[in-house]
Order: structure tokens, then sequence, then C-alpha cells
């Protein structure tokens, strides 16, 4: 007997044969078509091409006959192995969401960018999303880091976004607990960054062959200084250098982030082992401001804290700013 498969909600605007290849994925695609053609797959009761648009709520006939093709991966097209359990997930992270733009509260461990030995991604996953839409990142978060993503959904959004955080207008704003105690407690780290060293110039190095290190700023403010060692932390960064907010924290404020394992101990402190004792970074990237592409506008938008820094942050009465 035929089984009838409701779309749901993450699933709509894929095309039949994508919706159908994604659940059977061992199924050649000649196969599929030639069910289509004799009537066996339809949706709603009508026959199909397979190229048709699927909207929440379509009913689609699956026949018997597919069951066997079933067994192996599910993989979307670019070959990344994603479920429709890890888009809905990454739907529920949606906070703002509009015909240009879509911003999410990345959460951490999702790689944003796709790659090799990379299953799961936000660009892949969003492209998956809003198939409509040509996906483009217009900036990073690393991979242990959580908070706001913003995605541009045409070329055109990408363009002007893009421009805007080349450009620093657009201004970000991070949270971290250091593992160290901050002085002073206000300033800004302006030095050259090459892979997680800090230089006072951006020569060359190895005797001048070498590759040039970036110029890297980040503006700083302590908002707590807690538990005798610990300092609550906003960042402003106004360049955009790989792990550049986890370099400054280590070398040149000396107090590196909390469960750093690649740039600090990626211990806890005493005391805390309980709730510090993580291997979760305690960064996150709370409040972005940006102008829309489109309408000009001047938008603010921040992200709920992780859980696994909400803990910590009420014992020691730690404050949003």
């Amino acid at each position: 007997m035929a089984d009838m498969v409701t779309v749901s909600q993450v699933e709509e605007g894929a095309r039949l044969h994508r919706w159908f290849l994604r659940r059977f994925p061992a199924m050649p695609q000649r196969q599929f078509y030639k069910l289509c053609r004799g009537g066996q797959i339809r949706v709603n009761s009508s026959r199909v091409s397979g190229n048709e648009i699927l909207r929440a709520g379509d009913v689609v006939r699956i026949p018997p006959t597919v069951a066997g093709y079933a067994n192996a991966p599910k993989k979307s097209e670019a070959g990344d192995a994603f479920s429709l359990a890890d888009l809905e997930s990454l739907r529920q992270c949606i906070i703002h969401d509009d015909n240009d733009i879509v911003v999410f509260d990345k959460p951490a461990g999702l790689a944003v960018q796709g790659g090799t030995g990379i299953r799961k991604s936000v660009d892949k996953m969003a492209a998956a999303l809003f198939p409509y839409d040509k996906i483009a990142l217009v900036h990073r978060l690393d991979r242990e880091t959580s908070g706001i993503l913003v995605v541009a959904k045409n070329q055109t959004a990408a363009q002007k976004l893009a421009a805007q955080f080349q450009n620093k207008t657009a201004q970000k704003q991070y949270l971290a607990l250091l593992n160290g105690r901050v002085s002073p407690e206000r300033g800004i780290i302006d030095n050259y960054m090459l892979k997680g060293q800090v230089f006072d110039s951006p020569r060359r190095l190895d005797g001048g062959t070498g590759p040039r290190p970036q110029h890297a700023v980040t503006e700083y403010s302590v908002l707590t200084q807690a538990a005798g060692m610990l300092s609550w932390v906003l960042f402003s960064p106004k360049t955009g250098r790989t792990h550049q907010l986890r370099v400054h924290s280590a070398v040149s404020l000396n107090a590196p982030i909390v469960g750093d394992a690649l740039y600090g101990n990626g211990g806890a402190m005493p005391g805390l082992d309980s709730l510090t004792n993580t291997k979760n970074l305690f960064l996150f990237a709370h409040k972005i401001t940006f102008q829309h592409p489109s309408t000009g506008r001047l938008i603010t938008l921040r992200a709920q804290m992780p859980e696994f820094m909400q803990p910590v942050v009420r014992l020691l009465e730690l404050k949003l700013p």
C-alpha cells in the first residue's frame, strides 16, 4: 500500500524531485521520473511531472516500490549530511526574516560555511530552507561562537551588506567571560595578527619573504570583575580577522576566554568547576546594528544568551549591557 506523506512547513518551497530524492537518496532520478509519468507518485491525488513546487500541507503519494531506496544516508544535493530535523532546528533559530535577509541566532558548534569534513553548515542548510533565494554569507562566526549571523537572500543585498561589514559601518558587539583580570578595564587593542600570534607592525615574516600579518582592532570594556579572577567583557571588533577576539583575549589581554582550548587552557575556574568546565566557548555575538539593504532603515538585533552560559551569569550576577 502506498504511503501518504504530508509536506511540513520547513519543506515548503522545495521542488518535488528534490523533496523526494532527499527522502530516498539511493533512487536514480530516471526511476523517479518514470514513476511520475506512470502516475505512481502524486501530489494531492493529482498526477505530477516531478518539478512541482511543494507547499506546506501538500500530501505526496509514495509508492511501496521505493521503500528500498531509503536505506542510504540522507544527503543534500551538495553531498552534506543534514536531515529534515536539522533544518527544522535551524529554522527555529531565525530571529528576523524578510525578502532580502534572514538573521539566525546561531548555536555554538554549528559551522557557518561548508567545506571538507563539515557535514552541517548554516550556508547549505539556509539554501535548503529558502530554495527560491540566492543565499550568500556576508560575515562569519567561528564554529564555537554562538549568536547573531546575518545572511543575504539575493546578490544586491549581499553586496550592500558586505560593504557595510568591510567599511565597518555595521556594528557588532560580543559578550565573553575571560579567565583572568583585565587591566586596564577599558581600551582599544590595535595590532597585527597571523596564525594566533600578534605583532606590532605589518612587516612580512621570514626575512621579508613570508606572509604579512593582518591589521586587527578590537574595542573592549570590562563590565564586571567576578569571583576574583573572571572578567565579564563587552567586545566591539572593528575588523573581522579569524579568531580575532579569542587571540586578543588570550595574547593581548592575557586572559583567555573560558572554554577556549585553542588559545587558553580550556579549563574551569576553581570553585566553579561544575559550571565552567565545559567544551563550550564562553563567547557569543550579543548584538548587531546595520542598515537594511533595501529600506535603508537602521536595524538592531540581539541574540539570546546560550543556555550553557546562563547558570554562570546568574551565579555571578552578571548583567547584559
